[in-house]
């Protein structure tokens, strides 16, 4: 299965497209330097493919490519800094 994750800044969200379809989204809210991540979510007929995980990594990714702090108000984001320390850098301390 082929999958990419592109931004969609007129819906405010990150979406990762699978074969075409968009299969999810990371919905989240610019400001000041920061993103912040609001809710994550996987469409159903997706779910065990890996592709939450790869929607996390890229999203934090490009937040760190534009120098952007985050703010993880997102479960799922959050979960996925806490397992994968090497984007602990990137949370907003304030």
């Amino acid at each position: 299965m082929e999958s990419v994750v592109n931004d969609n800044p007129g819906k405010h969200r990150f979406e990762i497209s699978a074969d075409g379809e968009v299969a999810g989204f990371s919905a989240y809210r610019l400001r000041d330097g920061a993103i912040t991540f609001t809710h994550t979510e996987i469409d159903p007929r997706f779910e065990g493919k890996g592709l939450g995980s790869k929607l996390a990594r890229t999203v934090l990714d490009e937040a760190r490519s534009r120098g952007l702090r985050v703010y993880a108000q997102c479960p799922f984001i959050a979960g996925y800094i806490d397992k994968h320390p090497e984007y602990q850098d990137l949370l907003a301390s304030d």
